[in-house]
């Protein structure tokens, strides 16, 4: 005879063990600025469902589950199925079994819509940020500037039978990638992004780099891909730094003063990794999940300001 289940209430408060999701779950909330967030969007939110309709889901709980999707890199309807399986994530989210709604994948899409529509998500990014300063994460005077390709989808099973026509190619080393770039400037005391900018595979790094800058810097660092006399000669006047890793003249060797400053350099400029790795290894963002640069724009600001949070939750939860 199968045991009688518990009720859900009950069968979480017998738990004697946090779960791997239910600490980091608990991290996020405690880390993520819900209020200003949640005023950035209220405006733009329906107040009121169709006459005769079902009324909106409460704005926290959407806003929730767009961060569980973020996260856990779950598409709309596999983040409605999540929330039937989950209880950590129905908590997360402010939903109890059998006493709310769950969103269904249409309501998920249809907030997602609203984001890029007002482009909120640019918006998230910047108020993340604004809240991190507010707490004592400031910038300070050093900026990294690098680039990390993001694979899309080459397959053409789609209505069209063509390939994403926004997303292009481009070969690094001895490999060839189809994508897009996410171009970013990271504070390099913190190692939180400050600026962030989306294009094509096949422009060059080296093109978006004043929008990547606060203007503030006395020392940018970046590899050889930024090489420019005219950048250099901006920062080289008393209490500036040109970060740039230094390239060996045509068809010689690289100086051995160019070599140790090339090791100071590298040193300092793997932080520039860090949001990254987050990104793709902690949220399991491998390849773009939609078609066009706009759609994935908006959904990378909101990664790497949920990313920014992650980095330093340390320093805010103490």
């Amino acid at each position: 005879m199968p045991k009688q289940p518990a009720f859900p209430g009950l069968r979480q408060s017998m738990k004697k063990k946090q779960t791997r999701r239910e600490k980091f779950l608990a991290e996020m909330e405690a880390v993520v600025p819900w209020s200003r967030l949640l005023s950035l969007i209220e405006p733009h939110y329906p107040k009121a469902g169709p006459k005769g309709g079902r009324p909106p889901m409460p704005l926290e709980t959407m806003l929730r589950v767009y961060f569980l999707q973020q996260w856990y890199a779950l598409s709309d309807p596999l983040a409605e199925e999540i929330l039937y399986d989950s209880d950590a994530m129905r908590q997360f989210a402010g939903i109890e079994l059998g006493d709310d709604r769950i969103p269904d994948e249409t309501t998920i899409l249809n907030f997602r819509h609203l984001l890029e529509k007002h482009r909120l998500t640019e918006q998230l990014f910047a108020e993340v940020n604004s809240h991190l300063a507010d707490q004592g994460i400031t910038l300070r005077s050093g900026t990294l500037v690098d680039a990390t390709i993001i694979d899309a989808p080459s397959s053409t099973k789609n209505e069209a039978k063509a390939r994403d026509p926004e997303m292009s190619s481009t070969k690094k080393g001895n490999t060839w990638y189809f994508g897009m770039k996410a171009h970013v400037g990271v504070d390099a005391d913190s190692g939180i992004v400050h600026s962030l900018e989306t294009t094509t595979a096949k422009v060059h790094d080296s093109q978006v780099w004043d929008a990547l800058l606060h203007g503030g810097e006395t020392s940018v660092w970046a590899d050889r891909g930024y090489v420019s006399a005219a950048r250099e000669a901006a920062f080289s006047g008393p209490g500036k730094f040109w970060g740039v890793m230094r390239k060996a003249p045509r068809g010689g060797a690289l100086h051995p003063v160019d070599a140790d400053i090339n090791r100071v350099i590298a040193r300092v400029r793997a932080r520039v990794e860090h949001p990254f790795r987050v990104i793709k290894q902690q949220f399991g963002y491998l390849k773009t999940r939609y078609r066009g640069l706009a759609k994935n724009r908006a959904q990378l600001f909101t990664l790497f300001a949920l990313g920014n949070l992650f980095l330093v939750r340390r320093r805010l939860l103490a």
